[in-house]
């Protein structure tokens, strides 16, 4: 099972590095998106170094990686090694292809078109690679580092590389180009979020406070088929001590709980809240590694 776990991972790598180099060489690059990562970083230096794109993210995927190394130390560089090896590779591949087997100008199209289908494949991408605990180091490096060694915390390390990124690109392109890049960032970061919860139950958390917290019980145990937990509550108004009934039911269970609440006690107090995942008996397997 352990063996099998470990391939499905490094499938899952392998896979998701692929992805993202592919979306590199084939969108990003010719339509010089302002993208985020190392790919954005390259693209937004080429008119003020005027060293080939490529080239440049190869050099500074494996710099960083190499950075990385020494001042994250020994975990990050495992985590991120299959990474800095797969994706420089995968990169000059499809450039290879890019250029030889399609004629000049073949990727170039309208560039929010290929901004929002190059967040879409990056994010997919990413996803993949972060389900399996493994990195892509790149542009997340240099925010570790200022993380770790200053009093700067990692999410304003990560703003504060991208923000740089953002400012490079404007100096570069001009403000259009970066907006434009910044559809790709979004649309990546949505879909690096929906990836990593794939297979994972949409669910609701509800709590509810009633008199009847008894029958409300029986009725989530029996009707539902759902685990109740009880908590301790005091009201702060009437200072009266009774259960609040919580309970983590499927979306679709909703409106029968309320149904079913509410004919018991029309009065109950209900709060609901959106779970984006719940493991455990009645719900998805945790994904252990994958």
């Amino acid at each position: 099972m352990k063996d099998m776990k470990k391939f499905v991972s490094l499938g899952l790598v392998v896979t998701g590095n692929l992805m993202l180099a592919a979306a590199v060489a084939f969108l990003i690059v010719p339509n010089e998106i302002l993208t985020g990562g190392v790919a954005g970083v390259s693209v937004a230096l080429y008119p003020l170094l005027h060293i080939p794109t490529v080239a440049m993210i190869n050099g500074l995927t494996i710099g960083l990686y190499i950075l990385g190394a020494v001042m994250l130390g020994k975990k990050f560089a495992m985590n991120s090694l299959l990474s800095a090896i797969l994706y420089p590779l995968f990169v000059s591949l499809f450039t290879w292809v890019a250029q030889t087997c399609f004629p000049p100008g073949y990727f170039i199209m309208e560039s929010w078109v290929a901004s929002i289908y190059s967040g879409f494949l990056c994010g997919l991408a990413l996803g993949l690679v972060f389900r399996t605990g493994a990195s892509t180091g790149g542009m997340d490096i240099p925010a570790l580092i200022l993380a770790k060694y200053t009093p700067i915390k990692e999410g304003e390390a990560v703003m504060l590389v991208d923000g740089l990124t953002v400012a490079l690109g404007i100096a570069s392109y001009g403000l259009q180009a970066a907006l434009v890049g910044l559809i790709s960032v979004f649309v990546s970061g949505y879909m690096i979020n929906r990836t990593i919860m794939l297979g994972s139950q949409p669910s609701q958390n509800v709590m509810i406070i009633t008199d009847q917290w008894e029958a409300v019980r029986r009725f989530v145990l029996e009707d539902l088929e759902r685990g109740v937990t009880l908590l301790d509550s005091k009201g702060g108004y009437t200072e009266t001590s009774r259960p609040v009934v919580m309970c983590v039911i499927a979306r679709t269970q909703y409106p029968q709980l309320e149904q079913g609440v509410l004919a018991i006690d029309r009065n109950a107090f209900i709060i609901v809240s959106d779970v984006n995942s719940v493991h455990g008996e009645g719900f998805a397997a945790p994904h252990g590694t994958v």
